[in-house]
């Protein structure tokens, strides 16, 4: 086995690991969204389970590399976790002006 092969795995790992992450603050927005009955409550959740989720994240690439720079790793899940709770509030704005604008 080369080197190469090596650090696809190791890619696969964390692509994986990234993939769990995102699932896992979208399961915690769900769960709030069916106990709360508000898309906004569930992008908040997202939005503080970003930070959360990133050093998480942030902690198992250092473990696992043992570099400094796979810190960068977790900010990198930290900011799609971001940008999912943005998608997340403007999902929720969209369906509460058509609702505004359907309602009498």
């Amino acid at each position: 086995m080369t080197h190469r092969g090596g650090m696809m795995k190791m890619d696969l790992f964390f692509y994986m690991l990234m993939g769990c992450l995102i699932a896992a603050g979208n399961i915690l927005a769900f769960i709030t969204f069916r106990k709360k009955k508000s898309l906004y409550s569930a992008a908040l959740t997202v939005l503080l389970m970003a930070p959360v989720l990133g050093g998480v994240g942030g902690i198992t690439a250092l473990i696992v590399i043992r570099d400094a720079f796979a810190v960068f790793y977790g900010l990198q899940v930290a900011y799609f976790l971001l940008v999912n709770s943005a998608i997340i509030l403007v999902i929720a704005v969209i369906t509460s002006a058509v609702r505004n604008y359907r309602t009498p």
